[in-house]
């Protein structure tokens, strides 16, 4: 099946989460610019941490940063959800 790719565009600022790839028992959400791929012209890709990642299946993308953190409290959990916290 090929990735669907959302209406991206350069320029854009998405989320993701991020695991830490020295202690992979770390994970947060992180925003990330969708930007053009310097290695594959014509194609898209994120900037996150001074490296470009590919923009396709491997990573899940998110519009916002409180769809991102739903996303990471159902995957990872983290008990009760502090006072306050609205998405």
């Amino acid at each position: 099946m090929e990735f669907q790719q959302p209406n991206y565009r350069a320029g854009d600022i998405v989320y993701v989460i991020y695991r830490n790839p020295h202690t992979y028992d770390v994970a947060n959400v992180q925003e990330a610019a969708v930007v053009k791929d310097p290695e594959n012209p014509g194609d898209l890709a994120l900037f996150l941490y001074e490296t470009y990642f590919p923009l396709d299946s491997e990573i899940a993308v998110y519009a916002s940063q409180g769809e991102a953190e739903r996303a990471y409290h159902d995957t990872f959990g983290g008990g009760i959800e502090p006072e306050g916290l609205q998405w």
